[in-house]
């Protein structure tokens, strides 16, 4: 791929980061900023890219890294899922949605004590939706690697749970 292309490659893959780094970070204005540091971060290491993965791939993991880099940089954690579901309900029940939040905030905090890599390839699969293939890539795995280690992740999570 050259410099050339690259207009292509942004309009055709520019919705796929950005969705990405939306499930990732849960911030449409961090997601749009770090989508466009990705693209010029591509762009100036071009001709690094191999095509031993597939471009989305390459994107993706160019996201990822400029997410943790921003997360360092802040010093901040990923926000809680729960603040994505603060939508009004019609009419709770009394305590309903507390209990719902206490049920939300038990997840958030197994998940985060899952160890490395089994919490980030649940959130890759789960919130990323991104394929087994695609995940493995990303670690320079194979695609047997993450669909065991996200079905050892979901296991962990079931037993950290009640």
């Amino acid at each position: 791929m050259d410099r050339d292309n690259f207009a292509q490659v942004y309009s055709q893959y520019y919705q796929v980061v950005y969705a990405y780094l939306l499930t990732l970070c849960r911030s449409e204005e961090l997601a749009a900023d770090l989508a466009q540091e990705t693209f010029y971060k591509a762009l100036r290491s071009i001709g690094r890219f191999r095509g031993e993965c597939a471009l989305n791939v390459w994107l993706c993991s160019i996201a990822k890294h400029a997410l943790t880099d921003h997360y360092r940089r802040h010093r901040r954690e990923m926000p809680p899922p729960e603040q994505a579901a603060d939508l009004p309900d019609p009419d709770p029940l009394p305590g309903e949605k507390l209990e719902e939040r206490q049920a939300a905030l038990e997840i958030y905090r197994a998940l985060h004590a899952l160890p490395e890599p089994y919490r980030e390839v649940f959130w890759l699969r789960v919130y990323g939706e991104l394929s087994f293939g695609e995940i493995g890539a990303l670690y320079g795995k194979t695609e047997t690697w993450a669909r065991v280690t996200y079905y050892r992740a979901r296991a962990k999570l079931k037993e950290a749970l009640p």
